[in-house]
C-alpha cells in the first residue's frame, strides 16, 4: 500500500486526484460542522450521551456530521435509500428495465434517482427529529412543528445539505480516487474511531478487556474480510476458431472470475439505511404501544429480534444485488456473440442459468459471511451484558468503536481505492508495481 501511493504521488495527475479527494473530504468535515439552525446544544449532547444504535448509524451514513447536528446531518442517506428502491424496482418494471437498455439510460435512471431523494429527504428530516424528541424526552430544535418558518427553514436546510454531500460524493468520483459516497461515509467512520475508542477505554470499568477485545476482532475481521474479498471462482471459457479466408482467427481459453463476494459493502450500507426505517417511519404517529415497541427494537437497535432482522437484510440484500449485477452484464449474451462458450454447456439460455446457479451457490457464502461480519457487535454486546452485567459504556463496545460492520466498509473502500491506483499505475506503465 505505502509503494503504490509512493507511485502514485510521482505522477502528477495522480497525485493530484489524490489531492483532489482529500481537499473535498475536508470541505465535507467543515460542512459537518456549520449547526442547523434552532439546536439546543444541551439536548444534543444529552442525545449523544444516550448511546442509541439508531444515532451511531445515522452519525455513520452521515460521516460524522450528526454528532454536530449539521446541514449535512442525514448524509447522503436519502440518496442511498433512493437508489435502493430504483436498483429494486427495475428488474420488477419493465418500463425502467426498458430505459435501463436505452441510449443515454443509466443517466436518466440517475436523474430519477435525484427526484426521488427528494420526498426520502423530507420524511428523513421530520422522522429524525422526532425520534431524536423520544429519546431524550425534550425537543432538540424548540419550536420545530410549531413554527412554521423555522420549520421550513430546517427542512430545506438539511435537504440541501443531503444534495450537496451527494454532490461532493459525485466530484469524488469523477475527479478524484474511488467510489465517492463510499469514500465520504469511510472518512466518518475512520475519523471518529480514536474518539470512540478513548470514550470505551475511559469509561469501562474494564479497559484492558476492551482494549484487547478490540485488537482481536480487528485483526481477524481485516484477515477474514481479505480473504473473503479476494476469494474468485474461475469458469473456464472456450473461444471456438473462425476462418477468414487464409487467416484463422480466435481460438484459445480464458475463464469468467465470479467473487465470492462480488458486491462489497453495499449490502452493508443498504441494510443500515433500511434498519433505521421503520424507526423513522412510526415517530410520524401517534404514541403509542407499536411505537415504543419499534423505538425499543429498531430505535435502540438491540435484542435479538433487531440483530435477527439486521442479518436478514444483510443475506437478503447481498443475494438481490448480486443477481441485478450478473442481469446487467450480460455475459452469456456476450460470450455467444464474440463465440466463447463454456465447455458442455448449451450457448445462451443454458449458459446464463449455468452462471446465476453458480453466482448464487458462491453467494451463499459471502452473504454468511456479511450477515455475520453485521451481527458481531450483537455478540460482544451479549457477551459484555454476561461477563460484566453493570458496565455501562454508553452503548459502545469492542465491535463498535468502528461502527460495528463499518470494518468491512473501511477495508473494502480501502481495497477498491488502490485496485483504482493500480489500474491508473498500470496504465501508465508501472507494471513493476504488480507481481
Amino acid at each position: 500500500m505505502i509503494e503504490a501511493l509512493r507511485n502514485a504521488l510521482r505522477l502528477p495527475d495522480l497525485r493530484n486526484k489524490i489531492l483532489f479527494t482529500l481537499l473535498v473530504l475536508v470541505v465535507y468535515q467543515f460542512a459537518a460542522h456549520v449547526p442547523v439552525v434552532g439546536v439546543d446544544r444541551g439536548a444534543l449532547q444529552a442525545l449523544l450521551a444516550q448511546g442509541s444504535g439508531i444515532v451511531g448509524v445515522l452519525n455513520l451514513l452521515s460521516g460524522g456530521a450528526l454528532a454536530n447536528f449539521s446541514v449535512i446531518a442525514t448524509g447522503v442517506y436519502p440518496y442511498i435509500t433512493a437508489s435502493i428502491i430504483l436498483q429494486v424496482l427495475i428488474p420488477v418494471i419493465p418500463r425502467l428495465e426498458a430505459i435501463q437498455k436505452e441510449p443515454g439510460g443509466r443517466e436518466k435512471l440517475e436523474t430519477y434517482t435525484y427526484y426521488l431523494a427528494i420526498p426520502m429527504s423530507l420524511i428523513q428530516v421530520i422522522s429524525q427529529i422526532q425520534i431524536f424528541n423520544s429519546i431524550i424526552g425534550q425537543p432538540i430544535i424548540p419550536g420545530f412543528g410549531t413554527d412554521i418558518l423555522l420549520t421550513v427553514t430546517v427542512i430545506v436546510t438539511m435537504t440541501a445539505g443531503t444534495f450537496f454531500a451527494v454532490w461532493l460524493g459525485k466530484l469524488i468520483t469523477e475527479q478524484g480516487i474511488g467510489n465517492g459516497l463510499s469514500i465520504i461515509i469511510f472518512g466518518g467512520i475512520v475519523a471518529r474511531a480514536p474518539q470512540n475508542l478513548a470514550q470505551l477505554l475511559t469509561n469501562s470499568t474494564q479497559p484492558i478487556w476492551n482494549l484487547v477485545l478490540f485488537v482481536v476482532i480487528t485483526l481477524v475481521s481485516v484477515v477474514i474480510i481479505v480473504t473473503i474479498q479476494e476469494g474468485v471462482r474461475r469458469i473456464p471459457v472456450q473461444y471456438g476458431k473462425r476462418v477468414r479466408g487464409r487467416k484463422q482467427m480466435g481460438g484459445g481459453s480464458t475463464h469468467i472470475p465470479l467473487k465470492v463476494n462480488g458486491v462489497g459493502m453495499i449490502p452493508l450500507i443498504f441494510a443500515q439505511s433500511i434498519i433505521t426505517f421503520p424507526a423513522l417511519i412510526i415517530n410520524l404517529f401517534p404514541d403509542g404501544a407499536l411505537k415504543t415497541s419499534v423505538n425499543a427494537t429498531f430505535g435502540q437497535q438491540q435484542g435479538g429480534l433487531y440483530w435477527l432482522f439486521f442479518f436478514i437484510l444483510v443475506v437478503g440484500f447481498t443475494f438481490i444485488y448480486s443477481d441485478i449485477q450478473v442481469g446487467n452484464q450480460k455475459l452469456s449474451e456476450n460470450l455467444q456473440r464474440n463465440g466463447g462458450f463454456i465447455p458442455g454447456i448449451r450457448p445462451g439460455q443454458r449458459t446464463q442459468q449455468y452462471i446465476v446457479r453458480v453466482t448464487r451457490r458462491i453467494t451463499l457464502v459471502g452473504a454468511l459471511f456479511l450477515g455475520l461480519i453485521a451481527v458481531v457487535p450483537g455478540f460482544v454486546d451479549s457477551l459484555n451484558r454476561t461477563l460484566f452485567p453493570t458496565e455501562q459504556v454508553g452503548g459502545l463496545n469492542a465491535a463498535t468503536v468502528l461502527a460495528g460492520s463499518g470494518l468491512i466498509i473501511v477495508v473494502g473502500v480501502v481495497i477498491d481505492t488502490l485496485r483504482q491506483l493500480e489500474a491508473q499505475l498500470v496504465m501508465r506503465n508501472y507494471d513493476k508495481f504488480i507481481r
